[in-house]
């Protein structure tokens, strides 16, 4: 009786059953930006880590409700900018003291002063760099495809519509408990999300 009605709310729902080893993870559609702000509060407070939400604009306070701290990106970018300001200053030095020295009037094989542009400029190519390169890294990028392309419904993300995506790889992730969870938090559409390369 409970498994016969279990199938009924998935079959209401739209939730799709997925083999364990091509399960990507839980799409689920809110109607509207306060239910996915709440979700998404919810899903955090439930423990959930590897979670994202999708929507076609930027929702004021999702961050806090997701639980996201301040990114590191800021320390990559300026670790790049302080090897670019060591390396313009060891390669002035060793340019104009080591490596070619030449006395004109007088002057010191190496000064600050007309180093500066130099300096400048390896700070600001370092920091441009690695803040890019960071960026891709921690944003898993290049990526040829997400999964999540290839559900019909996430097609409205940049139109009207707000979706909470529950990865599969986070250690709360249930096939069963996990969808529940989000049809009870208000869900008007909940499907599992396979990695194989298909359009379902």
């Amino acid at each position: 009786m409970l498994n016969q009605l279990a199938t009924q709310v998935k079959a209401t729902m739209g939730i799709y059953e997925a083999q364990d080893d091509d399960v990507y993870g839980v799409l689920a559609e809110f109607a509207h930006p306060g239910e996915l702000l709440r979700a998404a509060k919810a899903v955090h407070e439930e423990g959930y880590s590897h979670f994202d939400t999708h929507s076609p604009f930027p929702i004021h306070g999702m961050d806090k409700a997701m639980g996201l701290g301040n990114s590191i990106i800021g320390w990559i970018t300026f670790g790049g900018g302080i090897a670019g300001l060591s390396l313009a200053t060891w390669m002035q030095w060793w340019m104009g003291e080591v490596s070619y020295p030449i006395n004109i009037s007088g002057k010191p094989f190496f000064a600050v002063e007309p180093s500066i542009p130099v300096m400048f400029e390896l700070t600001i190519l370092f920091a441009a760099l690695l803040t890019v390169a960071g960026m891709f890294a921690l944003n898993g990028l290049p990526r040829p495809y997400n999964p999540l392309f290839y559900s019909r419904e996430f097609l409205r993300v940049t139109d009207d519509a707000f979706f909470l995506h529950i990865a599969a790889s986070d250690k709360q992730f249930d096939m069963e408990a996990t969808p529940q969870m989000l049809a009870d938090m208000g869900a008007s559409h909940i499907e599992s999300i396979r990695d194989t390369g298909e359009e379902d």
